[in-house]
Parts: C-alpha cells; sequence; structure tokens
C-alpha cells in the first residue's frame, strides 16, 4: 500500500490523489499523506507550499467528516474501526476520551501535528460531543504546521532532506508536543500558586475559613 501511494505521485492526477488520501487518512486509511507530499514536493519544489495546501485543506475536512461519523453513526460502525482500522483500539479510545474531557483543544492539536493517529480523535471528537469550530480550528494549526513544515524542509534541502524526513521528523514533532504540554502545565501552575499568594492573612483561603 505504500508503495501504491508513492506510485501516485507519478499520475496525470498526483494533485487530486493528495487530496483524497488526505482526506481519506482523517478517518479510515492508514497510509499518512507526508508520504505522497515529500514525492510530490521532490519532483516540483516550485508548488511545495501548494502540495501542502492541499494536504491541509483535504486532512482537515476528512477531520469534519469523521467528526460526523463519529456523532451519527458510532453506535452502528464503531466495531468496524476497532477491528478493522490500524491504531484504532479500545485502549487508545479510551485514553483520548479522557484527554478530551479536560483539554479538548490541546488534544486535537496535538494529534494533528504529530503522528498521534488523527483519524482517532476526529472519530471519538464526535462521538464525545465536542465542539466542532474547536476540532476545525486545533486540525487547520496542526495539520497546517505539520504540512507546511514538511513542505518548508523539501523546499530548502531538497532530496538530502527527505531520510531524515522520514527517520527524524515524527520524533521532533513530539518531542515538541511534549514541550509545549509542559510549558502549559508550568505556566498554569505558576498561575494557580501566585492565586494562592495573592490570598491575604484576613481572607477564607488564608485563615483556612
Amino acid at each position: 500500500m505504500y508503495d501504491w501511494v508513492l506510485s501516485l505521485a507519478h499520475h496525470k492526477h498526483a494533485t487530486t490523489s493528495l487530496f483524497a488520501l488526505s482526506f481519506a487518512e482523517s478517518s479510515f486509511f492508514p497510509i499518512p499523506p507526508d508520504v505522497l507530499q515529500i514525492a510530490l514536493t521532490l519532483e516540483r519544489r516550485d508548488k511545495a507550499w501548494w502540495f501542502a495546501g492541499v494536504s491541509t485543506l483535504g486532512s482537515v475536512l476528512g477531520g469534519v467528516v469523521g467528526y460526523l461519523i463519529g456523532m451519527w453513526a458510532w453506535g452502528a460502525i464503531g466495531g468496524f474501526f476497532f477491528d478493522h482500522i490500524p491504531g484504532f483500539t479500545p485502549e487508545h479510545f479510551a485514553v483520548v476520551q479522557e484527554k478530551y474531557s479536560a483539554h479538548a483543544m490541546l488534544a486535537i492539536l496535538t494529534a494533528a501535528f504529530t503522528p498521534i493517529p488523527y483519524k482517532v480523535f476526529t472519530i471519538t471528537a464526535g462521538v464525545f460531543g465536542v465542539s466542532l469550530p474547536i476540532l476545525i480550528i486545533g486540525s487547520l494549526i496542526g495539520r497546517a504546521a505539520r504540512f507546511y513544515l514538511v513542505a518548508a524542509i523539501i523546499w530548502k534541502f531538497g532530496p538530502p532532506a527527505k531520510l531524515f524526513v522520514e527517520k527524524y521528523f515524527n520524533l521532533l514533532t513530539l518531542l515538541f508536543m511534549v514541550l509545549l504540554v509542559v510549558g502549559v502545565v508550568l505556566i498554569k501552575g505558576m498561575g494557580g500558586g501566585s492565586h494562592a499568594d495573592d490570598a491575604g492573612p484576613d481572607t477564607p483561603a488564608a485563615t483556612g475559613q
């Protein structure tokens, strides 16, 4: 399947194929669109930003379809996803539900930018009733950041960058998101501490009343 996706780069409708792949990957297809986007960009580096835009648009629209699947059809087809879609497991499903209950936007942004199965988050967003605008905004930011970063690397460095992207890009995106989450947690912690410190000696917080 991976080789078939790469072969689409030489098809006369390669850009349409990139859009379709990005769209499908957001709800059920296992191969990420980065594969085809890289191949197309290596052949036409002058169109790097165009291909990134196609990947982003297709992926976000596909994410909305995944959301609708979760909202309207999960009861009927949920078993199919658990049985046949790679990366879509009951364990992932439970973890995602927990994350949504706490930080929906950050959860979607993380899935959209990193190699975490994005389709799991789009479908479960519909199942759990996450706000559709939150899904769209988080997906747009995360998917655009990912695909335009891939485009920038390939545009700047050409064929030598392909191996780097394939070997290290996913690891770097994960590392970036870990640092971002840690930063958010630290900022929230400092904010909570400052509020406690502001309580004077005569307030209920200070006297224990």
